[in-house]
């Protein structure tokens, strides 16, 4: 529209373009003395009429937006009036609000006789919501007497007002009968179709709305003005807006409707009523009526400018003229009466202009949009076939091979996931991190020996080498120095002979670390478990999640089958942890007697006490001057080979072998609670799994009345996806049939 509209800056004599294109096809007039009707102009402008009813039959106009003319007015600006004079045809009047839906009124002059048919285009619900396909119903027979629209458009628009009864039931009421008909509806945005043929018309379709309102209740008001809205706002709509020159243009809602959808006034025709109301002292009206008829009026500006019309008043339409006699009557009006004939443009003046104009207006609006809706149409279908493709397909299947199936499917990718194999690795991952944070748990058990008598003078000894300390160490390590030890030992003394540290001694040490072990191997456990959940979640939604009762049946049964996994494995951890109680045991002696060696030389060694001292200590002398003697490479451990025994030997040996066994069983521990946990848990379920569901499924489902239903039913596919899918394949028929209506109009151009 916007090549046709920007073609005109100021406003010229008429909406005929100044140089017509008498190209073949075209959809402007090859020659404007020419008669149209029997040009190719006539026969192309007939072709996009019908195609673009065929469009709106098909319920385009909910999807794209159509080239297309709307009349609004408000209440009293002659609007029915401009209607009947345009159409030919009469239209329902009452007092107050009468019409009450839109009106389409499509002219053809194709025709060697007058008809008129009416259709209900229905394209929303009763509550008002888009429905997936357009219903188009004939209503009534085929109209040959003109006196007979007027009841039969009343009893269209109460069939459309109350939608829950029969179309039919409304044929034959009278209108006394459809005065006190009680509505379910008080307005509708369904449409009214009025086909006519006749061969005295000029081809063109309007859309004729309710008049605007301002004296009713609120709601009413605004359901009026929304309906008006909806349609001007589009981009591709011709505004046509009554106005009646008995009132100030500043005071028309329909002027303020208009501008606010066009605010550059490219797509609106402002259409003079009422005339003939102007009293002859009515000078200054009068004149700058002239003014915005003429284009010259600053503060009132169209692109497309104003016409003027004089319609019949109430003695007129009592006589039941002809078009052709009222439409003299007001062309001798305008050419007889000042100031109306002292403009120069009389193409403003009158309805056979005013209706050519907006004839031409409208079928080159079409013509330049074809290729915009076709674009349009082809990214909605390709729009609805990605949403269609993302959705799951029909089930296919025999229900029984679609269960079993889906079972066999899920536990193969959950033992792939157990495995490893998977390209979803989130369960090994997640574990080993978990299994990682374990260890470091079980490494903050050690003991905290520090061989001084005040624990205080020496930091923690946490490896033999003195370059690591723990960040993390659990609570319930108790820091012991010799005197600690002393007394774990005089306490475990019972008939031991003289110099014999008692066995139990270093029994109940070792005790106090492995107690420790309880509670990371349960937080482990804790964690694995929450991992599990959520993979085994996460598979039944893909594998079953389609069909919502299959997945709540079968989730139910796996995650059965889960707790009892779980339980099994908290009680295989429980018996790996019972496993280091007494006998403290180990067959890996060498290593047990190495660190035994290496602890016990490091709680001796000098070093100790040079990590608490600054300063060079004799320790480090005695090293330096051993390197000058020729005995190189040997550390401060080195030198407790040196030493006499100690006082406090025996508090030392068991430092040292208690501190060894540490070792020994934290590596045995931070392998045996994971190997234990995937075994018992992980792949325990993967193994007994698919047997599980399978045997509770068929005997469950076997027990049963009805096989077959059972199995049906637990298929039965989430009615939200076949809604949608059947709503998108609507649209997407939809969408089809227009787009091949609008190729095959182009194709035959």
């Amino acid at each position: 529209m916007n090549t046709f509209l920007n073609r005109r800056g100021r406003q010229t004599t008429s909406l005929r373009d100044p140089s017509p294109d008498t190209t073949s096809g075209s959809a402007s007039p090859p020659d404007t003395g020419v008669d149209i009707s029997s040009t190719d102009y006539a026969h192309r402008r007939r072709e996009l009429m019908k195609m673009m009813a065929d469009l709106k039959s098909m319920g385009a106009e909910a999807l794209i937006d159509l080239p297309s003319v709307v009349v609004i007015g408000g209440q009293s600006a002659g609007k029915s009036s401009l209607v009947e004079a345009v159409s030919g045809i009469n239209v329902p009047r009452d007092s107050g609000t009468c019409t009450r839906c839109p009106m389409e009124c499509t002219m053809s002059s194709h025709a060697t006789s007058w008809s008129c048919s009416i259709t209900l285009r229905m394209n929303f619900d009763s509550n008002g919501k888009d429905m997936a396909k357009t219903v188009t119903v004939p209503f009534g027979r085929t109209i040959t007497d003109r006196n007979e629209v007027e009841v039969w458009l009343r009893r269209a628009q109460s069939a459309i007002l109350n939608p829950n009864l029969p179309s039919s039931s409304f044929h034959t009421k009278t209108i006394e009968e459809l005065r006190s008909t009680r509505n379910t509806l008080k307005f509708s945005r369904n449409v009214v179709c009025v086909s006519i043929e006749d061969p005295d018309a000029t081809d063109l379709s309007f859309y004729d709305l309710p008049g605007l309102i301002q004296n009713e209740e609120a709601e009413t008001v605004a359901l009026v003005k929304g309906l008006a809205e909806h349609y001007t706002q589009k981009k591709n709509t011709i505004i046509l807006t009554t106005i009646p020159m008995s009132d100030d243009m500043e005071n028309q809602q329909s002027m303020s409707l208009a501008r606010a959808a066009d605010p550059d006034g490219k797509r609106t025709i402002g259409v003079l009523t009422k005339p003939d109301t102007l009293g002859a002292g009515a000078i200054n009206q009068r004149k700058r009526w002239v003014e915005i008829i003429e284009g010259h009026s600053e503060d009132h500006k169209l692109r497309h400018g104003f016409y003027c019309v004089r319609l019949p008043d109430d003695a007129e339409r009592s006589q039941r003229l002809s078009r052709a006699e009222l439409q003299r009557r007001a062309a001798e009006y305008f050419d007889t009466t000042p100031p109306w004939n002292g403009v120069s443009d009389r193409h403003r003046f009158g309805i056979p202009g005013f209706v050519s104009d907006v004839s031409r207006l409208l079928i080159q609006l079409i013509e330049e949009a074809l290729p915009r809706l076709r674009e349009d149409i082809d990214k909605l279908l390709a729009q609805c076939n990605q949403e269609l493709g993302a959705l799951p397909p029909p089930l296919a299947d025999d229900p029984q091979i679609e269960v079993l199936g889906r079972v066999n499917a899920f536990c193969d990718v959950f033992k792939s996931y157990v495995n490893g194999s998977h390209e979803d690795k989130r369960l090994a991952q997640r574990n080993r991190a978990l299994y990682a944070i374990f260890k470091r748990d079980i490494r903050g058990t050690a003991p905290d020996f520090r061989p001084f008598e005040n624990t205080e003078d020496c930091p923690p000894l946490d490896d033999t080498n003195g370059k690591m300390t723990l960040t993390e160490r659990d609570p319930g390590v108790k820091t012991m120095g010799i005197y600690e030890i002393s007394k774990v030992i005089q306490e475990a003394i019972g008939w031991e002979l003289p110099n014999n540290v008692p066995y139990q001694a270093k029994a109940n040490l070792i005790a106090g670390f492995i107690k420790l072990w309880a509670a990371p191997s349960e937080r482990c456990l804790a964690g694995v478990n929450d991992v599990l959940d959520q993979v085994i979640d996460t598979l039944i939604g893909i594998h079953f999640g389609r069909f919502r009762v299959l997945e709540g049946y079968v989730g139910n049964l796996i995650r059965t089958q889960v707790d009892i996994c779980k339980a099994l494995a908290k009680e295989a951890v429980k018996k790996a942890l019972d496993l280091e109680n007494t006998p403290y045991y180990t067959q890996n002696t060498h290593y047990l007697q190495t660190l035994s060696e290496k602890w016990l030389a490091y709680y001796k060694s000098p070093y100790v006490y040079e990590s608490v001292y600054r300063g060079e200590s004799p320790e480090s002398k005695a090293l330096r001057a051993l390197a000058e003697a020729g005995y190189a490479n040997l550390s401060i451990p080195d030198l407790a080979r040196l030493l006499p025994p100690e006082s406090r030997e025996k508090e030392l040996i068991v430092m040292a072998d208690v501190r060894a066994y540490y070792h020994v069983a934290y590596k045995r521990i931070i392998d045996h609670i994971p190997l234990t946990i995937e075994h018992a848990l992980h792949h325990a379920l993967a193994e007994q799994l698919s047997q599980s569901l399978l045997t509770s499924l068929l005997t469950d489902v076997a027990s049963g009345s009805n096989f077959s239903e059972r199995m049906n039913e637990l298929v039965s596919e989430d009615p939200s996806i076949a809604q949608k899918r059947a709503s998108l394949s609507t649209r997407k028929q939809r969408l089809s049939d227009i787009r091949r209506r609008l190729v095959t109009f182009g194709n035959n151009i």
